[in-house]
């Protein structure tokens, strides 16, 4: 079996360069590329050695659907970061203004999301004790 393992996602957004701002704010995360993209875009790639986020926006402004992910074929419905300490990066979002839901204990973690600016839904998770 090979070691596969997720190396990015890429999310369409309204300002990519605002959104690197908030990914390094809360994770810690830096800027690993940022340039000219698909049909005249822009794109940030945002994270750590390993794996990132790539906020690309269109040279037009994107649409917002209104749609509910979680009911539309291929939907993004969020998107899960691990962090060491659960409670500092949830004090860190808050600080920015951002409501955060559905706290809960789980085997083996505990988690909770908030939607950021682009309504893009992230589920923030912590697995130590």
């Amino acid at each position: 079996m090979s070691t596969a393992f997720l190396e990015h996602v890429n999310v369409t957004v309204s300002d990519p360069e605002a959104t690197a701002r908030r990914l390094e704010h809360w994770f810690g995360w830096k800027v690993r590329w940022k340039g000219a993209s698909l049909g005249g875009g822009t794109t940030y790639h945002i994270g750590n050695d390993s794996s990132y986020i790539a906020a690309y926006t269109p040279p037009e402004p994107p649409k917002k659907t209104g749609e509910v992910s979680y009911h539309t074929h291929g939907g993004l419905n969020h998107v899960a970061v691990v962090v060491d300490d659960l409670n500092a990066t949830e004090q860190r979002i808050k600080a920015g203004g951002y409501a955060t839901h559905s706290h809960a204990d789980y085997e083996p973690g505990r988690r909770f999301y908030f939607d950021d600016d682009d309504g893009i839904e992230f589920e923030i998770v912590s697995y130590k004790s």
